[in-house]
């Protein structure tokens, strides 16, 4: 219960994995892989965060996003293995942005996302990615995020 242990010391609260919006389920682990569906950004209220970054939302706002996500993936994550110290590394990260033409920092808003994971499980948490800008997400929210974890057998 060490990073259970860590978060908490960092404030952090996770919430119960997500409910899917229409036919998918929130993870699915085949042997050691947990490939978590694509997740949007809650405010404290439960309601979601919406607009374009670039027009709606500036860079920063879009990185506390990104890591309110981030914090939504280690709920459903921990719902599928119990415990997250038994995480052995993140694998892949995808990032979607809900952003303006002209917008050109997704990595930016992102690494809200990458910079949680790696504060709160070290080299663990680093892992690969993309991060791409789209003009629209389901909900109109600002940020969507898959990821792939590896844990213990």
């Amino acid at each position: 219960m060490r990073i259970e242990a860590r978060l908490k010391d960092m404030g952090i609260e996770l919430p119960p994995a997500v409910t899917p919006v229409a036919n998918y389920v929130p993870a699915v682990r085949t042997g050691n892989l947990i490939f978590l569906s694509g997740h949007g950004p809650f405010k404290e209220d439960g309601s979601l965060i919406t607009g374009k970054v670039g027009a709606d939302l500036t860079i920063e706002q879009g990185y506390e996003t990104a890591r309110r996500v981030a914090i939504g993936l280690l709920g459903s994550l921990k719902a599928v293995i119990g415990d997250l110290d038994r995480v052995n590394r993140f694998v892949k990260l995808l990032g979607l942005v809900n952003c303006t033409a002209e917008f050109a920092d997704q990595p930016k808003v992102i690494n809200g996302a990458s910079d949680l994971f790696v504060e709160v499980f070290g080299d663990k948490g680093k892992h690969a990615r993309s991060a791409v800008g789209t003009n629209a997400l389901p909900l109109n929210i600002a940020v969507e995020i898959e990821m792939i974890v590896e844990v213990e057998g």
